[in-house]
């Protein structure tokens, strides 16, 4: 694989010089700032990932401000001891995506995060800690312990609450499979550990963090 500036330089090219492509790169959150969010915000945010795989983000984005309400702006407390009876009352009820297994994981997720408190302290530190080298891990202890944040889901969340992160969209992909990094759309924990592997060296290089790096990748694609 190329060292990141040869990318990078593409990447600029095309996006009118280093000074205007600068000006579109997002710097993750603090760990301070990560660690100070709710819980509950980290629920919204969750919630919001998962109703919107495969759907139309912008009716989720329409609906949003009915589905916190209904769902008491995802009080973790509140929203684990959701009854089975409760999401069937939610199924009926128009002012939210009436998706019985998403409303379901606002429940499961609750539960979850309520662990990730109790064995942390708050479960936004588990996010602000995790070091971004390990990305990867970050994402498969999702997919295990949380419900439906398997993929794309669990690296939007995180982008979206300001964890440095990648997302595997279909532009980074075609730049990790150019480079050689692997070979195909990678799902394989090997693959995986190969994207992780490249991003750690791209930073080490560049000093820079993981979603300046993806954006950068995903720029250097022809469309």
């Amino acid at each position: 694989m190329r060292d990141f500036d040869a990318i990078y330089e593409i990447s600029a090219g095309r996006k009118g010089g280093a000074k205007e492509f600068e000006s579109i790169l997002s710097s993750p959150a603090s760990a301070k700032t990560l660690a100070a969010i709710p819980d509950d915000r980290w629920l919204s945010m969750m919630s919001k990932c998962i109703f919107q795989a495969g759907f139309n983000w912008k009716v989720v984005q329409n609906k949003w401000d009915d589905i916190e309400e209904v769902f008491d702006h995802f009080d973790i407390g509140r929203m684990g001891f959701m009854t089975d009876e409760d999401i069937g009352e939610h199924l009926s009820n128009p002012r939210v995506i009436r998706h019985g297994k998403k409303i379901a994981a606002i429940r499961d997720n609750a539960q979850f995060l309520g662990e990730l408190a109790r064995e942390n302290g708050s479960a936004a530190r588990v996010f602000a800690e995790w070091p971004s080298d390990d990305f990867i891990g970050l994402l498969a202890m999702l997919k295990k312990r949380a419900t439906r944040l398997g993929g794309n889901s669990a690296m939007y969340f995180l982008r979206f609450m300001g964890v440095d992160s990648f997302v595997l969209s279909r532009d980074v992909c075609a730049a990790l499979i150019r480079e050689g990094v692997v070979d195909k759309s990678p799902s394989s924990k090997k693959d995986m550990d190969k994207v992780q592997a490249a991003f750690n060296v791209w930073s080490s290089q560049s000093g820079r963090p993981l979603m300046q790096i993806s954006r950068v990748l995903a720029c250097s694609v022809d469309n």
